[in-house]
């Protein structure tokens, strides 16, 4: 085969011997065809995971408090085929790209938010929340229908001038067992400083992390219902301060509480309840996942002592995750007292089939009183979750069958909505 030299210009005088035209089209096209398609298929990969990497989460840390990090962020992007006239609350709901599934995200967030220019207030965010699930219960021959409240809230957060200091308040408009209406309506009520590098130092009545899921906001749960271990031992407030620190590898939750439980007395007793978890792969930016093996302690005295430990461990890869939680009591301050001597455990597996589009199983034990043989109840459960606008409009479908050594097993479906503004 005769190759063609290549062109020679000199000054104004040009030599030039042109190639084949067969051979130069299909050395051209074959080149063009390579690269496009590697540049489409590179291209379609990043995103394919851009939505994942962006959705990564590390801790409840960056869960709870991500109300304050994004209290200036807007959502006005938006790509929709329909022409709806943005000056229409609900043309602007409907734009809004709220995509994140793994913190809460706000329907109104940009309409709620005030900047003020005078007085000690920067700005705030007015916001609510409701999650309301209708259950159809099985049990032997039994059938029952009901709807309940997940969550009725509202409340307000915001930031002072000083750019290091912000506060919560929240209200809970959920009716509950063993309280007065009063005493279960305030649940946050709380000043927080970050003056501190990695830490918030945070005074008032806050959300105790007893337990990681028992911990959790209920926004992000990924079930309808918390686990037993969770139900039971946490998902609590206390008065007193609390320091949370969030490094790389390592965040932390320490706190020092009254032992009250809704207000319902000034001081019955102290408690201290810390938490400490281990991030390895933190300095990652979730090249290989996320990791997280923690533990902590409550304990305390309210009439009765009591102490309650547990550890935890969770790891996440792009659109897979697995994690486990157990919990051991010798006695307890949750939503009610108690001084049985519990223990349980839960394992979760989940996997997001599409960005709005979650499945995920689940396997729960819970021993009420370890003095009693024969008791353990086992709660096996699956569901979907569809994320119309990240968690500020969600569908919940749940399926749960329950295993009772000393009572009748039962079936039970939850089709939950979740609206937060």
């Amino acid at each position: 085969m005769m190759l063609a030299p290549p062109v020679f210009a000199f000054g104004k005088h040009k030599q030039q011997v042109v190639n084949p035209v067969e051979q130069q089209e299909v050395i051209h096209l074959d080149i063009t065809k390579n690269e496009n398609e590697q540049s489409a298929s590179g291209e379609v990969q990043k995103k394919n995971n851009d939505w994942v990497q962006k959705d990564i989460i590390r801790d409840n840390v960056d869960t709870e408090f991500s109300i304050f990090d994004n209290l200036l962020d807007t959502d006005k992007d938006s790509e929709h085929p329909f022409k709806i006239e943005e000056e229409s609350l609900f043309g602007r709901i409907y734009k809004k790209k709220l995509e994140r599934t793994s913190i809460p995200s706000f329907l109104l967030k940009d309409e709620l938010t005030f900047k003020y220019k005078k007085g000690p207030i920067d700005k705030v965010q007015f916001y609510g929340a409701y999650q309301g699930n209708l259950g159809f219960g099985f049990e032997g021959a039994d059938y029952d229908t009901d709807y309940g409240f997940g969550f009725m809230e509202a409340g307000v957060v915001g930031d002072f001038k000083d750019r290091n200091t912000d506060f919560k308040l929240q209200l809970n408009f959920k009716p509950g067992e063993n309280r007065t209406y009063l005493q279960g309506l305030v649940t946050d009520a709380y000043i927080m400083s970050t003056h501190i590098p990695h830490h918030k130092v945070i005074i008032g009545n806050s959300r105790n992390q007893v337990g990681f899921e028992g911990g959790m906001g209920s926004y992000v749960l990924p079930f309808a219902t918390r686990s037993q271990i969770s139900r039971t031992f946490g998902n609590t407030r206390a008065l007193g301060v609390r320091v949370v620190g969030d490094y790389d590898l390592i965040d932390y939750s320490l706190a020092l509480n009254s032992s009250d439980r809704f207000f319902k007395e000034f001081f019955p007793g102290a408690e201290f309840t810390g938490w400490v978890n281990f991030k390895p792969l933190g300095k990652t930016d979730g090249k290989y996942g996320t990791l997280v093996i923690g533990g902590g302690l409550n304990a305390g005295h309210n009439d009765t002592s009591y102490t309650v430990g547990g550890a935890y461990a969770s790891y996440r890869y792009k659109k897979f995750m697995a994690n486990f939680e157990y919990a051991i009591a010798d006695g307890y301050n949750g939503t009610y007292r108690s001084t049985d001597k519990a223990e349980g455990f839960y394992t979760t597996l989940a996997y997001r089939i599409t960005q709005k589009l979650h499945i995920l199983a689940r396997y729960d034990q819970f021993d009420p009183n370890r003095d009693i043989a024969d008791n353990n109840r086992r709660e096996y459960s699956v569901g979907l979750n569809y994320f119309i606008k990240g968690q500020a409009l969600r569908l919940i479908l749940n399926y749960v069958f329950c295993d009772n050594e000393d009572t009748e097993d039962s079936h039970r479906i939850i089709l939950g909505t979740q609206i937060v503004l």
